[in-house]
């Protein structure tokens, strides 16, 4: 669902991003900075957005280094991860799951990005619906995860494999 122009965005619980706007013939659009590309501005995206530009510009993701819309099989099922983190050696190191602000993050979204990770098999899991964020550190030999207290830096990332 498209946010219309003259409507004000949810306030997340983010730091604000400097996103492009545009009005576009099928409703405002966002320019991408990973997709490098305008795109539907929905609530999810306006999450997605806002959290990308958290990563790069707080925690130093390297924009370089993660991909948007990101397709993966599953089940012989095609999927796509919102976004995927990966090592400077192009090793996907986290997947993160987006749903927009007034979608409750449940058992259900735990899941789906469980399941996004038998495929990529990556030692980091992320969700945000841009008020609620969760990071969690996979073992994928205990089959456990951990949920961690902060969201760590791509370097603590790095340097904790």
């Amino acid at each position: 669902m498209p946010l219309p122009l003259q409507s004000a965005p949810p306030q997340l619980n983010l730091p604000p991003a400097d996103l492009a706007l545009r009005s576009a013939p099928k409703g405002v659009e966002v320019r991408d900075i990973l997709r490098k590309k305008w795109v539907l501005l929905t609530p999810e995206e306006w999450v997605r957005q806002h959290f990308v530009h958290f990563l790069v510009g707080r925690l130093g993701f390297p924009a370089s280094m993660m991909a948007n819309e990101m397709g993966i099989t599953l089940n012989s099922t095609s999927r796509r991860c919102d976004t995927v983190i990966y090592t400077r050696s192009l090793e996907p190191l986290a997947i993160v799951e987006y749903k927009a602000p007034n979608v409750r993050i449940d058992r259900k979204v735990f899941d789906q990005i469980i399941r996004y990770n038998i495929v990529l098999r990556v030692p980091y899991l992320i969700i945000s619906n841009g008020m609620e964020h969760y990071c969690m550190r996979v073992d994928m030999g205990a089959h456990k995860c951990t949920m961690l207290a902060a969201m760590p830096s791509y370097d603590d990332m790095l340097a904790s494999m």
